[in-house]
């Protein structure tokens, strides 16, 4: 039931529905693909810090959603009943929006790959940094400015309206709930 409401709010259409927070997304990483220091920070961490940096990232967004959508469910009253509904949809939003997040994350990265592929010369990255830089490391750039730019997305979530971030993050769950509280038929 629980992938049946998951595939239902289809997470895969978040990015779309929340416009404000692609195009912040998309200006965060444009800026830092060219710029110096992101260069030098990216360069600077490990694989496990990148790692951390790529969930936290994606954990900061789901929050800021729930938060700023108020898309947290209470119970109506405090039966059982009411209790497990309330968990199952909140654990449909979660993972939604988990779904949801990492295709934009990975869709970031691409976007990026392919502007830092474009743009930057690895050469004239090294010389300007004074250290040696390769194509790889444009890979681990793009990795670093994925999760930058999801921050960034994250901001972008601010500008949408709660009824624009509930109708990205519930789609045809959504339109149900308000058809039976309107008292039309769903």
């Amino acid at each position: 039931m629980l992938l049946g409401m998951v595939l239902a709010n289809r997470p895969w259409l978040l990015a779309a529905g929340l416009k404000s927070a692609l195009v912040a997304a998309l200006a965060t990483g444009a800026i830092a693909t060219i710029e110096p220091t992101v260069w030098l920070l990216a360069a600077s961490l490990s694989g496990w810090r990148l790692a951390v940096a790529t969930i936290a990232s994606i954990a900061i967004v789901i929050t800021w959603i729930v938060i700023d959508g108020g898309l947290w469910g209470r119970p109506e009253d405090g039966s059982a009943q009411a209790r497990e509904r309330s968990r199952l949809y909140n654990t449909s939003t979660l993972l939604t929006l988990t779904v949801g997040v990492v295709i934009c994350y990975l869709a970031l990265y691409a976007v990026n790959l392919a502007r830092a592929l474009f743009v930057l010369d690895p050469a004239v990255m090294g010389d300007s940094l004074g250290t040696s830089f390769g194509y790889v490391d444009l890979f681990v750039l793009t990795w670093f400015v994925a999760s930058v730019a999801t921050i960034g997305g994250a901001l972008g979530t601010g500008l949408e309206s709660d009824e624009a971030i509930r109708a990205a993050a519930y789609s045809k769950r959504e339109e149900d709930r308000r058809a039976r509280l309107a008292g039309e038929p769903a």
